[in-house]
């Protein structure tokens, strides 16, 4: 089960989790923009200079109007198809904000190259005092980030707990590289 849940991207813009670590993304690399929604993250790392890969089960909402050389856009339903999109290794970034669904993890490290990064963050038991969602299977458990990634990747920071911006909210963010 899973869910992906976005503020407004034009108002709210790349969350400043992302904005922090996707310089640490190889320079002009490949970078999947995991349930892309209306992509703002994906604009933002067009506009850093890398290749973007957006997928989400309806990209109809995206707000970039077309494919280009650095902009592949995807539809598939991550959680409805057996069948992960990608060949291993694929990746130098994968971006995951808001979007949770726990059986991807083992592909979502699979996908990261060598020295690939990982930046994810979603929401996080407590979340309901904010608002949306409230479902506790859309929220991550204390250090789940941690239990799915750090085993097989190397974490450069982990945060959980309240957040401000976009909007007061639990969270539990993580950034890890793939050393492997």
């Amino acid at each position: 089960m899973s869910t992906n849940f976005t503020h407004d991207p034009i108002l709210s813009g790349p969350v400043e989790w992302v904005r922090r670590h996707s310089e640490t993304i190889r320079q002009y690399g490949s970078v999947l923009d995991l349930a892309c929604g209306r992509g703002r993250h994906t604009r933002f790392l067009l506009e850093q200079g890398y290749k973007v890969t957006a997928i989400d089960r309806d990209v109809s909402q995206l707000s970039i109007a077309q494919e280009t050389d650095n902009l592949k856009i995807i539809e598939h339903d991550l959680e409805g198809s057996a069948r992960w999109p990608f060949v291993a290794k694929a990746f130098d970034g994968i971006v995951a904000v808001n979007y949770l669904s726990r059986p991807l993890f083992p592909k979502i490290i699979d996908g990261l190259a060598h020295n690939g990064i990982l930046i994810y963050q979603t929401f996080a038991i407590g979340n309901a005092k904010y608002g949306k969602p409230r479902n506790p299977d859309f929220l991550l458990r204390e250090n789940e980030l941690l239990d799915a990634f750090a085993q097989r990747l190397t974490v450069v920071e982990f945060h959980q707990g309240y957040i401000e911006k976009p909007s007061p909210a639990i969270v539990q963010r993580i950034c890890c590289i793939n050393q492997n």
